[in-house]
């Protein structure tokens, strides 16, 4: 069989300028790319908006015509990656400078990127067929080969960096520097990585056949998986009427994005298995059986996320990474009610079902993702009109409000209703305000909070000795004692005391030692020097306490037993200063290192 007989649809065989154009178009990208962005990065607040889409503008369009383009209808690859630039370059402009992005704002241009990536194989089936309503076959096909290239070619740039490192250190033996300050200037990495990137791409497209292996050898290892995942996940789901959903409620933050990733695992293996149409599909029992077991958990993934995200939504308000959670969460929904209602209506002919339904499910996402790449819809206005209205309806109180995210998190919108909360009617809230606005970061808001002065009691030992002067002013400058805790000081003598943190004073006493609650009893040394009083730990040469941790695989009783131990040495007289024996080496008479028993 010969190169054109194994060509892709629409693939312009022994097309011998495809390398070199994809390798320069490539290299001019590079080199375009570091002359917007000099020595700037995409992500700092020094770079403009204008900048900033025009790199993301140039570097979109320059991929999908690399990905895209044909010896046949060339000119159609150039309109559609062209017209795609356009397309993020004026998102950009939407979003604003990405110094003043919010939080999450970068999942709107994740969001086009992905719209992106669904448009491009529609787009080349569609000009391969001379249609535009494409066969699932050719959107099949172009989807996984453009998966494919695109991690192969990302592998060979990682290759082509190795190499290039080598060959510098190489060269560094020698005393040849030049090529190590060559791979050290950003202009020189920008230009060899898209040059690298574009290269491997013309010879993996003009190699058709090698990228047709590599499909097969991916489907083949990911269809393995398919049976290990639902014999997983089947058992985790039948699992959890015994054990009981409560302890997925409680890890609500990390609980919606592992169940997604596990129901977007099974979308991907079930199609593996099934391939691209009836004659693909795998014969083997397992892998078979494997798949509709993975098409049928989707669905109860997706409704456990949904209401985990719902109870964090109900507890907390919204915000822009949950609501973009309930986005997640709905595409989980759509796909796995589709496929758990073709598994009803056919059984074991439900995949006659599944690859239209994929196509059209397909076809919304990309919509849905170009609409949410546009400001038509914000999810920081959303979040903050949520937030505020909370705040101000009491539903929770100023001090226990996020402003921190309203400030740094919530973008244009969370500025300004900081800025409106200033002259609110409620003292407390316009005091918050006021405060949160001349914070310059979310560190030095943080910074600020920390300095809070120490609203707990003082127990001093022995019972009624005052509590030094300078000694209450360094407790609180070191924030030895944190908050509303009880702070527990041990006047050893008059150069040494011991400052323990209890924040287990405020539990019942029957929580107080228990495992469970992990209540921290934080303790410091600090020691009378010519300078005032110093931390122990920052002496220039601390001794060794000798201090033993607890062992990892404590029975609790045992672990109970000796927090009692040590909780009631602490709330008596238990906390003493003895005088140890130890050695150091000697070089002469001069100690060399820290002392050791």
């Amino acid at each position: 069989m010969d190169e054109t007989e194994t060509a892709a649809p629409g693939e312009a065989a022994g097309w011998t300028w495809h390398p070199l154009l994809l390798a320069g178009l490539g290299l001019a990208t590079g080199i375009v790319v570091h002359l917007i962005l000099g020595k700037s990065q995409i992500y700092y607040n020094g770079l403009g908006v204008i900048r900033a889409g025009l790199t993301l503008g140039i570097t979109l369009a320059a991929v999908l015509i690399g990905f895209t383009i044909e010896r046949r209808l060339w000119w159609a690859a150039l309109l559609f990656g062209g017209v795609m630039g356009i397309v993020g370059f004026l998102v950009t402009l939407g979003n604003g400078t990405p110094g003043g992005w919010g939080s999450v704002e970068g999942w709107r241009t994740m969001s086009l990127v992905l719209a992106l990536a669904i448009a491009a194989p529609l787009f080349q089936a569609a000009r391969d067929e001379g249609t535009l309503r494409p066969s699932y076959v050719g959107v099949h096909d172009h989807v996984w080969a453009n998966v494919v290239l695109w991690c192969a070619s990302w592998a060979f740039v990682g290759l082509v960096w190795l190499m290039a490192i080598l060959l510098a250190s190489l060269f560094h033996l020698i005393k040849i520097d030049f090529v190590q300050q060559l791979l050290a200037k950003d202009w020189f990495a920008r230009a060899m990585t898209g040059l690298a990137f574009g290269a491997a791409l013309g010879l993996l497209r003009e190699h058709d056949a090698v990228v047709r292996t590599l499909q097969r050898v991916v489907a083949i290892v990911l269809a393995v998986l398919a049976p290990v995942l639902a014999i997983g996940l089947g058992l985790f789901l039948i699992a959890l009427p015994f054990t009981g959903v409560q302890a997925l409620w409680d890890a609500t933050s990390e609980t919606t994005p592992l169940l997604l990733a596990c129901a977007a695992g099974a979308l991907i293996l079930t199609n593996v298995v099934i391939g691209r149409e009836e004659a693909d599909e795998r014969r083997n029992p397992l892998l078979r059986y494997g798949a509709m077991v993975l098409a049928a958990v989707i669905l109860p993934l997706a409704v456990l996320a949904a209401v985990a995200t719902g109870l964090r939504i109900d507890q907390y308000g919204y915000t822009p990474e949950r609501l973009w959670g309930v986005i997640f969460v709905g595409v989980a929904l759509c796909w796995g009610l589709t496929y758990f209602a073709t598994l009803a209506l056919r059984r074991l002919g439900w995949t006659r079902l599944v690859r239209p339904a994929n196509l059209a499910l397909a076809c919304l996402v990309c919509a849905l993702g170009f609409v949410l790449a546009t400001p038509l819809i914000s999810f920081n206005a959303i979040s903050t009109a949520d937030q505020v209205a909370r705040l101000e309806s009491g539903k929770i109180a100023p001090d226990k409000f996020d402003w921190s995210a309203l400030a740094f998190e919530f973008g244009k919108p969370g500025r300004e209703a900081l800025a409106r909360l200033k002259r609110s009617a409620n003292a407390a809230i316009r005091a918050k305000a006021a405060e949160t606005e001349k914070a310059e970061s979310p560190y030095t808001l943080q910074l600020r909070e920390q300095q809070k002065p120490f609203v707990g009691d003082y127990e001093v030992r022995p019972a009624g000795t005052a509590l030094p002067a300078a000694l209450k002013t360094m407790i609180l400058r070191e924030r030895a004692c944190e908050e509303d805790h009880l702070c527990r000081v041990y006047l050893h003598d008059a150069k040494t005391v011991t400052v323990i943190d209890d924040s287990c004073a405020r539990l019942p006493p029957e929580r107080q030692n228990d495992p469970k609650d992990k209540c921290p009893v934080t303790l410091h040394t600090y020691l009378l020097t010519a300078g005032g009083w110093k931390d122990l730990d920052d002496l220039p040469q601390p001794i060794d306490p000798g201090a033993k941790e607890l062992p990892a695989n404590m029975p609790a009783d045992q672990e109970r037993a000796l927090l009692e131990r040590e909780y009631a040495a602490i709330t008596g007289n238990g906390v003493t200063v003895r005088k140890v024996e130890m050695r150091q080496v000697f070089i002469g008479d001069e100690p060399q290192g820290r002392p050791f028993k």
